[in-house]
């Protein structure tokens, strides 16, 4: 499959700002004793349903088992093996939401919306973002909120996007939670309220939603909507680091620098502005340069080899982030 790791950041990021994309793929609603899932996928995702051998998953899946399809869409759709094409992760998720599984309802809804194994098509994935919600599926109450956020399929509307994400919020969905905080802390669809936006960046955070961690750094590093705190901005700014955020692995590179919140650190401050340009985001590249001049040859060269190391580490993150429930 071209483009996987592209696809799993797709499938992985929420909003940090006006404007967002589907926040990606679902696992199962409440696992049942019988229900058995495919070892890569249960280990990526946390899920702590059985764990079975490939064939017995697609023997399920074949007989009409709505858990193992959407198993063996994910597997699919996340190209775990060499014969796993977008295309198979199409018919597995579309065989499971006709059987009624609401995590893969809004997978299909997500393949639907990014044109993946598919033509783009809003109608249809708008069609089973609701199906989904019907059954009172969180990440769906997510979803639809980014539908209406950016105008996709239908009228832009912050008012019915912030009562989407208000309804996955409530639900649990960090996700909707972040997105949430964001609408407060613009004052869109709502009234400006930076004291909801730290409430809800707060429990996002707490469920270690690396976008919630990243806005709520921002929040204490210039002490927006709460006391400045340099150094709990520094730790949640490590914390969504470590799980690929790149803007926070600037602000990271940039505390490690200056010495702010942590003592100063230039070669770990190196590491991490590399790993942040290695993943394509260039806004810490003049702090790079400067940095060169602190560091000796051999600094730079471990320096680089670590954000290299993290750079391999970061698809497998973003899959989990993406199947997490």
């Amino acid at each position: 499959m071209k483009g996987i790791t592209a696809k799993l950041a797709m499938a992985a990021l929420l909003a940090t700002g006006v404007g967002s994309i589907l926040a990606g793929l679902a696992t199962a609603q409440t696992p049942s004793e019988e229900q058995c899932s495919l070892a890569f996928v249960s280990h990526v995702a946390g899920n702590p349903q059985s764990v079975c051998e490939t064939r017995v998953v697609q023997d399920l899946a074949k007989k009409g088992h709505a858990f193992e399809q959407n198993q063996l869409g994910i597997a699919s759709m996340l190209a775990i093996g060499p014969d796993y094409t977008d295309e198979e992760a199409l018919q597995w998720f579309q065989k499971a939401a006709q059987n009624g599984s609401a995590p893969a309802q809004v997978n299909l809804a997500v393949m639907y919306a990014n044109g993946w194994g598919t033509s783009a098509n809003y109608g249809a994935a708008l069609n089973w973002l609701h199906a989904a919600a019907d059954q009172g599926f969180a990440r769906a109450y997510t979803n639809l909120g980014i539908f209406y956020l950016k105008g996709q399929g239908v009228h832009q509307d912050y008012a019915e996007a912030f009562r989407w994400f208000q309804k996955g919020a409530e639900a649990g969905d960090s996700n909707a939670q972040t997105n949430l905080a964001n609408m407060y802390a613009d004052g869109n669809g709502c009234a400006r309220d930076l004291d909801a936006a730290l409430v809800w960046f707060t429990k996002a955070a707490n469920a270690g939603n690396p976008f919630a961690e990243n806005n709520l750094a921002v929040m204490y590093l210039h002490g927006e909507g709460v006391a400045q705190n340099a150094a709990e901005a520094f730790r949640l700014f490590q914390k969504a680091a470590e799980q690929g955020h790149t803007g926070a692995r600037i602000m990271l590179g940039s505390m490690y620098a200056e010495g702010i919140g942590t003592k100063s650190n230039p070669e770990d401050a190196y590491m991490w502005l590399t790993a942040a340009s290695l993943a394509g985001d260039h806004r810490g590249r003049d702090r790079l340069s400067a940095l060169e001049a602190r560091l000796s040859p051999a600094e730079i060269a471990e320096a680089r080899e670590k954000a290299r190391h993290m750079q391999f580490e970061d698809g497998r993150q973003l899959t989990a982030r993406a199947m997490a429930r």
